[in-house]
């Protein structure tokens, strides 16, 4: 039925939940390089390119999402390829270790169903459970649905940071995780039936 899903010093295990409307969303690890990988990694891109005229050009390494350093995950529903989301560790700072979350991306005919909220749970956990105080994270103005998820979620304004950290329009958004035993996929408990393998 399900596997396990609980991340361990930056470990992820493959796992399923269920999204609002009941359909099955498996999540698992692949490396940042792999095809699949490669192609949602593009449509993020692509998105970048409608929104804001040009491509990330934050640099970013495969290796930097290889446990334990970070984690790149793939949200497939019902076996079809439909978002991911990643995390990677940055330098530490006085008030604790930060995890930057990247690539956070859900396609089209998937969106509006809850999947962003579920990727970017599974990403604050991980990185909990990796050891790290903080999520941070950069977006900007043209993506109001993605700075509305953060919102919701606990994010609020941090320093800026990296490639974009003086850039017009740029976003820099982070908040505390709680300790790993307090931290679970999502605010509200699931219902009769659903299947929440990650969630502490």
């Amino acid at each position: 039925m399900c596997t396990s899903a609980e991340p361990a010093a930056g470990r992820w295990t493959d796992g399923e939940s269920r999204l609002r409307d009941g359909a099955t969303v498996t999540l698992r690890a692949l490396p940042y390089d792999a095809p699949l990988a490669q192609y949602l990694v593009e449509q993020v891109q692509q998105e970048y390119v409608r929104r804001y005229g040009g491509r990330d050009a934050a640099v970013v390494e495969p290796d930097e999402f290889l446990p334990p350093r970070g984690v790149f995950l793939v949200a497939e529903v019902d076996g079809v390829p439909a978002g991911c989301g990643a995390w990677r560790a940055l330098e530490p700072v006085p008030d604790g270790s930060r995890a930057d979350i990247k690539r956070v991306y859900v396609e089209p005919d998937f969106r509006r169903r809850g999947l962003a909220q579920l990727i970017v749970a599974a990403l604050e956990v991980g990185a909990a459970q990796a050891g790290h105080q903080w999520v941070v994270l950069n977006s900007g103005r043209e993506q109001p649905e993605a700075l509305a998820l953060y919102a919701d979620r606990g994010y609020l304004p941090v320093p800026g940071y990296g490639v974009y950290a003086c850039a017009p329009g740029a976003v820099f958004l982070g908040k505390q995780l709680p300790a790993p035993a307090q931290q679970g996929v999502a605010h509200a408990e699931p219902e009769a039936g659903e299947v929440r393998p990650w969630a502490s």
